[in-house]
């Protein structure tokens, strides 16, 4: 009973990652890797952060076809960002399984809460509908959205997450592209990274596949539901941006609190 128990709250887990996939293209790995160490009872950190990774990747998968659908995916732009950042998400992941598991929780809390404040204090909520990479637009877009594509991929591996949270604010910040398209263009590069740390994590035997199914069960469903709430909040972007930024701060206030309280 206690196992069905855990499976079922893995599940529910699961529909919770999606869905803040689908609603804000990030999220992801910010609640796969406490939920999996605080609610689930996976005991090593690592193991939750190559757990969740595969389970984040396959969900932002399904998350860019829906996307792609309403028509939501700059795909130059994404698929440039999510090379550059690919690269650097094998060095951060080798990185980040070198250092203390606790230690790695209380960074990534700081981070979260960092990128949460530059989010609420961005004016404004617009951006450039039209914005596209081409060969007259490659000049300017090209170097930022490949510097920005590296550095997020690289603490996306360092910190075992899809990087959503990175991830739209550098599309934003490389091509001044509005929220909607960077929510949609971002789950390209949240699967990509995801599947580049959890190949490296399973190579090193840090993965709970039993979980790993169950959160992907549950996350299929809270993806299709984020995405469709996604497209009914477009018109209202700045409130788009607060709730990922609001989401953002409070889930980094408690890992950095649960990461401090372990050198209490």
């Amino acid at each position: 009973m206690e196992f069905a128990a855990v499976d079922l709250i893995t599940l529910a887990a699961g529909a919770l990652v999606g869905l803040t996939l689908g609603l804000i293209g990030a999220g992801g790995s910010i609640l796969a890797v406490p939920l999996l160490v605080y609610v689930v009872g996976v005991a090593s950190p690592h193991v939750a952060i190559g757990t969740g990774a595969i389970a984040v990747g396959a969900n932002a998968l399904a998350g860019v076809l829906l996307h792609a659908r309403a028509r939501t995916v700059k795909w130059p732009c994404a698929l440039v960002f999510a090379v550059a950042g690919v690269a650097g998400a094998f060095g951060g992941a080798r990185l980040g399984k070198m250092v203390d598991g606790d230690l790695l929780l209380g960074l990534f809390g700081l981070v979260m809460i960092a990128v949460g404040i530059s989010m609420f204090l961005r004016k404004g909520a617009g951006g450039n509908a039209d914005v596209h990479l081409d060969r007259a637009s490659a000049r300017a877009l090209l170097p930022s959205l490949v510097g920005y594509g590296f550095a997020v991929g690289l603490l996306s591996g360092f910190f075992g997450i899809g990087g959503g949270f990175l991830i739209v604010p550098g599309l934003i910040g490389a091509t001044n592209m509005p929220i909607l398209f960077a929510v949609g263009s971002s789950l390209v590069s949240v699967s990509a990274f995801g599947f580049a740390t959890a190949s490296s994590y399973a190579l090193a035997g840090l993965v709970d596949w039993h979980a790993a199914v169950l959160l992907l069960a549950g996350g299929l469903f809270g993806a299709a539901l984020g995405v469709a709430l996604s497209r009914r909040l477009a018109a209202r972007k700045a409130l788009l941006v607060q709730i990922f930024a609001g989401l953002v701060i409070a889930i980094g206030l408690y890992v950095a609190g649960q990461g401090a309280m372990v050198f209490l």
